[in-house]
C-alpha cells in the first residue's frame, strides 16, 4: 500500500476529487494549508497598500491506495491539477505499512 500526499491549488480540488473518484479511489483526507516553495510567496495590493504574502493557500490531499494503482493515481493528480504555472504543487509517495478500519477492524487493503 502507498500513502500519497499531494499539495494542489485550492480551485483544483473538485476537479481532482472527481477524477480520482472516477478511477475508483474510495476516500481521501483534505486539509487547507499554507506554504511556499519556488514561488516564495507573492506581493498583493489591498486598498492601495502593497503587502507581501509569505505563505500561499494550498490544499493537501492524503490518500492510501493499493501499490499497484499508485502510479496511475499520481499521474491522474498530476494531469488534473496542472495549470502550467508556478505553485501547481507537489506529490509525495510513501509506503503505508498498516491500515486499520476502526469500525470493523479490517486491516491491509481490505481497510482501504
Amino acid at each position: 500500500m502507498k500513502l500519497i500526499i499531494a499539495t494542489i491549488k485550492p480551485f483544483k480540488l473538485d476537479e481532482v476529487r472527481e477524477a480520482l473518484t472516477d478511477m475508483g479511489v474510495r476516500g481521501m483526507m483534505v486539509t487547507e494549508i499554507k506554504g511556499f516553495g519556488a514561488q516564495s510567496g507573492h506581493t498583493e495590493t489591498y486598498r492601495g497598500a502593497e503587502y507581501v504574502v509569505n505563505f500561499v493557500p494550498k490544499i493537501k490531499l492524503e490518500l492510501v491506495v493499493d501499490a499497484a494503482m499508485a502510479d496511475q493515481v499520481v499521474e491522474k493528480i498530476t494531469t488534473t491539477a496542472r495549470t502550467g504555472k508556478i505553485g501547481d504543487g507537489k506529490i509525495f509517495v510513501l509506503d503505508a505499512e498498516q491500515v486499520v478500519r476502526v469500525r470493523t477492524g479490517e486491516t491491509g487493503t481490505d481497510a482501504i
